[in-house]
């Protein structure tokens, strides 16, 4: 671990009361050696690493740790702090702290030397040694690991062969019959410290209990994958970890206790003899099966609505980027080009460097093309939730045809759910074991695209191509009181849940009808944009008119929540629904409701499907437009308000003169 820290980078004094004052004392140390380029920088890199997960261990100590862009080089700084200083942990202040800095593109060497120290310190014999050293350089050489802590703690000596043998002789397996075998995998925010040091936890408490453990660690060094025989051959699994395990389904079928990393390092003795017991009683997890992406992210027991909605959000949620670049570059064209540029020749064929029509065309057709694969990736990912990637080629195929056919955005719902449905129902079928290995790669897919092609083309296509059609004529001849109640609808759609599924199905909906757009649809996307501004600009708002009404961190988010409403992000209003949403909903669906009414009335249209009031130029009378906007969000800042004073005096009220503080607490809470 030379270089990694030295005696100037040691402060066996830390005079530091709070995280961030440890934090910044040490890090001041690793900036005078040039280790670390921006001091506040780092520091706000440590911040954000603290606040996804306390870095306090049992044994008083404290691992505040990050990757970051301002770290040149890997660097460790110790303090030592009498009075200790709260990092979190469940036993109380640490007294010993180390900061832990990586570069962001810290090689693999460096960060396998920086999962060494983190294994070091579930050692009690180096974590007393380093409360009883007297000096720096004598600290830098314990951690390292120039020296090496003797028995009880006292002062370290410098290495011999004659140390290291006994240890070697001591993790040697003893004969006998073959012990409980655990795998386990785990895994940090940042892959640094903890995963490492619940790695060495659960293999210290495996000796101790006789159990055989062998641990994955997924860390920033990367991973190597147990061996599948391994895994096999286990008789339990320990899952310690704060995100995702990489390939969770290998270990299904099997005894499972899975937990927080900080539980794998605090209680691996107790998690070894819990994994014991589910495999005495019987009690594993359920066999692998070919699941999907969205089934494996649900919850155990979820209604078939439930998954249809997971389903139809996979599909949306990868067409969106289509929709974004495809329906600017569209828009582009038009601001530059105008409206006649729809009828300009191909780029291909006549393009002149210097004309500004050009370039609009250009912009026009690249984004048209774009626009072509929104129905079949719709289709594509769909299916794709369902049935993973099998599910890819019959979907795409599917969507395709709808697109042939005109079939139109209710096509390639159609298409994507046909698609699903019949690979899953190809997967069940029993097949010889010669033929399992080119199921995936021919079978599937040759079966799939066939007879889904078959019933877009003939079964269900063209009955779904005339009700698009019916649609769009519909949307092309809405005017007047049909087309405010229609406003009306987008526009709770839009803020009822504020970016979640029916804000999403408003969403698809304007966009759909941009594929093929008319004076109808172009209404829709003006409408559903408009409205969709509305809850983050009424919430910053209300935070400047009764900023009292409003939590620190409320009146914070209020400041960002101007540019996002005005940048069409919905979910700029979710701090304040999540907070209180019996009044915050209610008052951005009424503004909602009030702005697509009123975009129809004025007969606004949009030719981009985002941007907000940065694509004011693409709006068909955008002066109404913003008008539009400005009135629901004038309502739902003042619903907004209203409500929560009203909230606020009802509870002093009954809590008295004497408890008002308190009420208001409880009102903003």
């Amino acid at each position: 671990m030379h270089e990694l820290i030295t005696a100037d980078l040691v402060d066996l004094d830390l005079a530091a009361r709070t995280k961030e004052e440890a934090a910044r004392s040490l890090a001041a140390r690793m900036a005078a050696r040039g280790r670390v380029t921006d001091l506040d920088g780092f520091l706000a890199d440590v911040a954000a690493r603290e606040a996804q997960m306390p870095t306090g261990l049992d044994g008083g100590i404290g691992i505040p740790h990050c990757r970051s862009a301002h770290v040149t080089a890997p660097t460790l700084a110790f303090g030592r702090a009498a009075d200790g200083i709260d990092f979190g942990a469940a036993d109380g202040p640490a007294d010993l702290v180390f900061l832990i800095a990586a570069p962001a593109g810290a090689d693999d060497a460096h960060l396998t030397i920086l999962s060494s120290l983190a294994r070091s310190l579930l050692d009690p014999d180096f974590t007393s040694a380093l409360r009883s050293l007297s000096s720096p350089e004598a600290a830098a050489a314990l951690i390292r690991g120039d020296a090496t802590p003797a028995a009880g703690g006292t002062p370290p000596e410098t290495e011999t062969e004659t140390e290291t043998e006994p240890e070697a002789v001591a993790d040697s397996p003893a004969p006998g019959p073959a012990p409980f075998r655990v795998v386990a995998v785990t895994s940090c925010p940042t892959g640094i410290a903890h995963t490492y040091m619940a790695a060495e936890a659960l293999e210290r408490a495996g000796q101790d209990a006789g159990v055989e453990v062998v641990v994955e660690t997924q860390g920033s060094a990367g991973f190597a994958r147990l061996d599948p025989d391994v895994i096999a051959g286990a008789d339990g699994v320990i899952l310690a970890h704060d995100v995702p395990v990489r390939d969770k389904e290998r270990f299904a079928g099997k005894p499972t206790v899975d937990v927080g990393v900080k539980a794998g390092i605090n209680r691996a003795a107790e998690l070894i003899a819990e994994v014991r017991g589910k495999a005495e009683r019987g009690e594993v997890t359920a066999p692998a099966t070919p699941g999907t992406p969205v089934e494996s992210s649900g919850e155990p027991g979820e209604g078939y609505g439930t998954r249809l909605r997971k389903w139809l959000m996979s599909g949306v949620s990868y067409m969106v980027p289509f929709v974004a670049a495809g329906g600017l570059l569209i828009a582009l064209g038009f601001a530059i080009g105008g409206y006649a540029i729809d009828q300009a020749p191909s780029v291909a064929e006549q393009f002149a460097w210097g004309q500004a029509d050009s370039w609009a065309a250009l912009l026009f057709q690249i984004g048209g093309l774009a626009f072509q694969f929104l129905i079949p990736v719709l289709a594509g990912y769909i299916a794709y939730g369902m049935a993973d990637r099998p599910g890819l080629v019959p979907g795409f195929v599917g969507g395709a045809v709808a697109l042939t056919i005109n079939a139109g955005f209710l096509g390639g719902l159609a298409a994507g759910l046909i698609a699903g449905g019949v690979v899953l129902a190809i997967q069940r079928v029993t097949v010889p074991a010669p033929l399992r290995g080119i199921m995936p790669v021919v079978v599937i897919p040759l079966l799939s695209a066939a007879i889904v092609g078959f019933l877009m083309f003939l079964v269900v296509g063209k009955p779904i191509a005339a009700l698009q059609k019916a649609l769009t004529d519909w949307l092309s001849g809405l005017t007047g009181a049909n087309a405010v109640v229609l406003g009306v609808v987008l526009g709770l759609m839009m803020c009822f849940d504020l970016g979640g599924p029916l804000n999403k199905v408003a969403y698809a909906f304007a966009i759909g009808g941009l594929a093929h757009p008319n004076e109808g649809s172009l209404k829709v996307m003006a409408a559903v944009m408009a409205a969709g501004m509305v809850p983050p600009l009424a919430m910053a708002l209300a935070t400047v008119v009764r900023a009292k009404l409003f939590t620190r961190a409320e009146r914070e988010n209020g400041k960002a929540a101007w540019v996002l409403g005005a940048s069409f992000i919905t979910e700029g209003a979710i701090p304040f629904a999540a907070a209180d949403p019996l009044r915050v909903i209610p008052s951005a669906m009424a503004g909602g409701a009030v702005t697509g009414a009123l975009s129809m009335l004025f007969e606004c249209t949009l030719r981009a499907p985002h941007g907000g009031v940065f694509v004011v130029p693409l709006i068909g009378n955008p002066l109404l437009y913003l008008v539009a906007v400005l009135a629901g969000t004038l309502v739902s800042a003042a619903l907004v308000v209203l409500l929560k004073g009203h909230a606020r005096r009802t509870a002093a009220t009954q809590a008295g003169p004497e408890d008002d503080t308190a009420a208001r607490v409880a009102v903003a809470a």
